[in-house]
């Protein structure tokens, strides 16, 4: 085993945070060996494996608005939105293949026949990070060599499997803090918070395994739909983690 592996969550528009925790690791000079990744998590994972600098993904992610695509909203239009997911991922994505990748990627999703998650590590990488990001409910369960799979985050949200037997350390990098003075003003709202909190609660065993937790605590202010703030999350990610990932270097 080697290196420092790092495990990003899902979180809808929160995971832009991810961006500014991947920015520090470049600023400080600390080398990620592999990486992990579900739904918002996955796609910061493969930009970031693909070599594309985290600065770089929050500027496409602000002109091309496709986090839209997989906020937590209610929608009849589900299956167009995730065909135009599959086209922006294909025209920013530098590779399309697992293997082709600069650095170590495993992303995962639930398989909604067995119950169980699944993690690619090879094969096409966009309809990987389409599976992860397949929101039940607002999106068709996504098929892929005839399984049917649904958003990784339904029962892994912080995916440390791929890691732990690969690498010496493990960084868990987590956007869905608890905000604990929620309003519930609308159902859309309200279904948002139990979505998050169902969620957040399979990750915490995991979190005791992380030599390292990286959650920023004013996250918990912004919403998964909060896209409009995306330079705000990821200057919040990026602060903190500067602050924390020292520890990790003194590992």
């Amino acid at each position: 085993m080697a290196g420092i592996g790092l495990a990003l969550s899902g979180g809808g528009a929160r995971g832009i945070a991810h961006l500014g925790v991947l920015q520090a690791f470049d600023d400080l000079g600390i080398q990620i060996n592999a990486l992990s990744g579900t739904s918002s998590g996955a796609i910061a994972g493969a930009f970031y494996a693909s070599g594309v600098a985290p600065r770089k993904v929050l500027e496409i992610i602000k002109k091309t608005k496709f986090l839209w695509f997989i906020r937590p909203a209610i929608s009849m239009t589900g299956l167009l939105k995730m065909q135009k997911l599959q086209d922006l991922f294909s025209k920013h994505l530098p590779f399309n293949s697992f293997q082709d990748l600069p650095k170590k990627l495993t992303i995962n999703a639930t398989d909604i026949n067995k119950g169980t998650t699944k993690f690619f590590h090879e094969g096409d990488l966009v309809s990987a990070i389409l599976a992860s990001c397949c929101m039940p409910v607002i999106f068709d369960p996504l098929v892929i060599d005839g399984v049917s799979y649904i958003d990784g985050g339904i029962l892994n949200n912080l995916p440390i499997e791929p890691l732990k037997s690969t690498c010496d350390r493990v960084v868990g990098s987590h956007c869905n803090p608890v905000d604990r003075e929620f309003q519930a003003k609308n159902a859309k709202a309200l279904l948002e918070r139990t979505f998050l909190m169902a969620i957040r609660n399979n990750i915490l065993h995991r979190q005791q395994q992380c030599d390292l937790f990286i959650e920023p605590p004013a996250l918990g202010k912004y919403r998964g739909s909060d896209l409009d703030k995306a330079s705000e999350m990821f200057q919040i990610g990026y602060d903190y983690a500067l602050r924390m990932l020292p520890a990790i270097i003194d590992y």
